[in-house]
């Protein structure tokens, strides 16, 4: 079993706290896990933040104790990781948040770093933030159209597989979690993600955080997209998303029966 997406974010950097995953990883029978980090982490990526900031203060209060570590930092944590003879497969890489704006920029951090995968991910819908508890149905969800924010996101999406920046893409279909539908069929625009993941192959996550972080109902990716990405022979990737050790691995054992 692989777990996908998992987040040192709410910890240092360190080999110590990085081994709490990788032993609970070992104990639930993982084979294979994907560790990193957002890259709101890090001060090269600032840049990228700085629209999120002035588009709503309640986005710059979330953004102020972010980008603060040199990349430099994390890349060390990497190497230090990587001379060791770990108990699993451990594969280290970065969480990119991606807007199709900041292309020049992200390639420019990327070809840097050798990274085993890099995952990339939409959180915020030109420049709103749409999956904040505290705040995404005030600054976007109450004030726009459902269908217009859908295709955006998956406009975006597109833009994003085409870039060929990434080998993994986070939780594609995570705009569900607070259960704002689009009164359109999906079904093509799910058709035309898994034709561009299959054309530039990029991997699929199949991601359990949707349910245990944000308690929605599915388990993972919802199963009409999955069956279709399917269909078209997409890779797709087992990942709980975990923010934490004890997370890791979450539900991964059911949806790798789906």
């Amino acid at each position: 079993m692989i777990d996908g997406h998992i987040h040192l974010e709410n910890g240092p950097l360190s080999v110590q706290y990085c081994m709490k995953f990788v032993e609970t990883a070992v104990e639930k029978g993982l084979t294979s896990i994907y560790i990193l980090d957002h890259s709101h982490r890090f001060i090269e990526f600032a840049p990228m933040y700085e629209l999120l900031k002035q588009t709503d203060i309640r986005q710059q209060e979330w953004l102020k104790n972010k980008c603060l570590e040199p990349i430099s930092k994390y890349q060390a944590l990497l190497e230090e990781m990587k001379k060791m003879e770990l108990p699993i497969e451990v594969k280290f890489g970065l969480e990119v948040c991606y807007a199709p704006k900041d292309k020049k920029l992200i390639k420019t951090i990327l070809n840097q770093y050798p990274y085993d995968f890099v995952i990339g991910s939409i959180h915020s819908i030109d420049g709103l933030l749409y999956d904040m508890n505290d705040f995404s149905r005030e600054i976007l969800w109450d004030r726009f159209d459902v269908n217009e924010i859908y295709r955006r996101y998956y406009e975006i999406m597109e833009d994003m597989i085409q870039s060929d920046l990434f080998t993994q893409i986070g939780h594609p279909d995570q705009l569900k979690l607070f259960h704002y539908v689009p009164t359109y069929d999906l079904i093509p625009t799910y058709e035309r993600i898994a034709y561009l993941a299959k054309k530039h192959h990029v991997k699929m996550e199949h991601n359990t955080g949707i349910h245990y972080r944000y308690q929605h109902e599915d388990l993972g990716t919802n199963p009409a997209f999955l069956k279709i990405l399917k269909n078209y022979g997409v890779s797709i990737i087992t990942a709980s998303d975990a923010h934490q050790p004890e997370h890791v691995g979450m539900l991964i054992d059911q949806i790798c029966k789906e």
